[in-house]
């Protein structure tokens, strides 16, 4: 018996300087992101290499179909920590929009960051949202969050998706080559910039991003309260102007079953390993304790519950 307890304290003694935050015990995990050209994988990549490194808990970040997807494989079992857009969390909890029943068993971990409603073209005479009418623009896949923002986009200047624009139903990296090839005049990309899809289209030619006024904004988050004003820097893809658009969030969540431990260290390794991070991806610069806290739509994870605790914040918990 005293032996085995040595042997348990050696291996504390060897492990500690990795976990020494975290929890022992944790699980291997599946975290399914999005497209391999979008952000969510860039950065859920960085993420699940980083809590492997920091806790007990071991994670795979694999490529997915995006957020509805990522609810959908882990309702199915197939994964259990998956990012979704904070309004499409909010319509699987309430089976709405994309989701015909309500599905609630996951929760949510962290609010991560802002991911813009980026309308890209490579036609300077495409200035407004109202320029898009009758033209090919590609508008995500069919059913997609990206879809809806596009939907609530230009609903709020008076369009309609079907009768005022001709749609095309691509994801990001079909969008990108579409524009490149002259085939399509406008795409909605909704993720963090920079996305990699239009960093790497800005590398070859002159990419414009369609920008919002005060008032459709101020109309679309008064309608819609998931999204927020948000201002996409000139310099990210080389732009004249900054550009005003609107945002929403970029939401971890887990399913109910997976264990509180493996929650914990995620955020520990996340949250205590920011300039680590930040120096792999540079959407580790946004994460902020106090906007990971800030979803209310879908109740947060026991595990986070806990964690956010510790930091003297409360959360709504299931």
């Amino acid at each position: 018996m005293r032996k085995i307890a040595a042997v348990a304290v050696m291996l504390m003694m060897l492990t500690g300087a990795a976990f020494a935050d975290s929890l022992p015990g944790g699980s291997k995990l599946v975290f399914t992101t999005g497209g391999a050209q979008g952000t969510y994988y860039g950065f859920g990549g960085v993420l699940a290499g980083k809590v492997g490194e920091k806790t007990s808990t071991t994670i795979t970040a694999i490529t997915s179909g995006g957020s509805k997807a990522n609810i959908e494989a882990m309702d199915d079992g197939d994964a259990q920590l998956g990012f979704v857009q904070s309004d499409v969390g909010a319509y699987a909890y309430k089976g709405t929009r994309l989701f015909d029943d309500k599905i609630t068993n996951f929760s949510t971990v962290a609010n991560l960051y802002m991911e813009q409603v980026q309308i890209v073209t490579l036609d300077p005479t495409i200035k407004t949202v109202e320029d898009l009418k009758g033209k090919n623009v590609s508008v995500g896949a069919a059913g997609s969050g990206v879809y809806f923002n596009a939907v609530d986009v230009l609903e709020a200047y008076g369009l309609d998706i079907e009768k005022d624009i001709k749609p095309t139903y691509q994801s990001f990296g079909d969008s990108v080559e579409a524009l490149q090839d002259g085939k399509i005049d406008a795409a909605f990309i909704v993720a963090g910039a920079p996305t990699t899809a239009v960093t790497s289209l800005a590398a070859t030619r002159k990419v414009y991003l369609v920008g919002f006024d005060d008032e459709h904004v101020l109309w679309l988050i008064a309608k819609s309260p998931y999204y927020s004003m948000n201002v996409i820097k000139r310099d990210v893809y080389g732009n004249d102007d900054d550009v005003v658009t609107v945002a929403v969030g970029a939401v971890v969540i887990a399913r109910d079953d997976v264990s509180d431990v493996d929650v914990y260290n995620f955020l520990t390794g996340v949250f205590d390993n920011k300039d680590e991070i930040t120096k792999a991806h540079a959407k580790g610069a946004e994460l902020d304790l106090k906007f990971a806290a800030s979803y209310t739509a879908v109740p947060y994870h026991p595990g986070a519950v806990k964690y956010y605790g510790e930091k003297d914040m409360k959360v709504a918990g299931k």
